[in-house]
């Protein structure tokens, strides 16, 4: 089994805690508006309601620029390689060490943030991030890529410094797809599914408020 590099694994684990805290929130939230609603008292209700809306918004907006990608973690030094082009969602410079965006992506401790969707032959459409110290295929002025990818393991993405010319001229003429775009298993619920668990958890609560109370 291939284990991802540290960082990923370190972003995985952060989706994963953060995904459990949106749920039980959301959960205990519901769960006191109803109580407000139905039991009383009417305070909890009218402070509930938009404690709720606001969390829900929090949580929505984490969810969304989590599932925009997820960083690949390179490709396997023995395994499979194959071209794709891709379309070239933004690029960015953030720094090495906390993710943070920087004004110049040639500084040291910085590093290009390549946010790509890869639209492979065989595969559906799907969006990952690729980092990298240099402007590989001078992509901060371009909005079609060349990727090299595992096909057995398709998270797995890199930019080649010289792609062939016939994936360069399969990219230039490649239209962005229309339908669904995937990200790669691993990353936390988005927010209807967030959404959806903490109605679950709120139902246990008031069901165990109403047999314990």
């Amino acid at each position: 089994m291939i284990t991802p590099n540290s960082s990923t694994s370190s972003l995985r684990r952060f989706f994963r805690l953060f995904s459990v805290v949106s749920v039980l929130g959301t959960g205990l939230l519901l769960t006191a508006v109803v109580r407000g609603a139905v039991d009383g008292p009417r305070w909890l209700l009218f402070l509930a309601l938009p404690a709720t809306a606001l969390a829900l918004t929090a949580f929505g907006k984490v969810a969304e620029s989590a599932t925009s990608g997820l960083a690949s973690p390179g490709l396997r030094a023995a395994g499979p390689r194959a071209f794709a082009p891709a379309v070239v969602n933004g690029v960015k410079a953030v720094n090495r060490a906390d993710g943070r965006p920087v004004a110049d992506g040639r500084a040291g401790n910085s590093v290009f943030v390549f946010d790509l969707t890869v639209v492979a032959d065989d595969l559906p459409p799907y969006r990952i991030e690729v980092r990298h110290p240099l402007d590989l295929q001078g992509l901060l002025h371009k909005s079609r890529a060349v990727v090299e990818y595992d096909p057995e393991q398709p998270w797995r993405v890199v930019l080649p410094t010289n792609p062939p010319r016939e994936w360069l001229a399969r990219a230039q003429v490649l239209t962005p797809p229309t339908g669904e775009v995937r990200t790669p298993a691993g990353t936390f619920p988005t927010g209807s599914r967030t959404l959806a668990a903490g109605v679950a958890v709120a139902a246990v609560l008031l069901v165990l408020i109403r047999v314990l109370g």
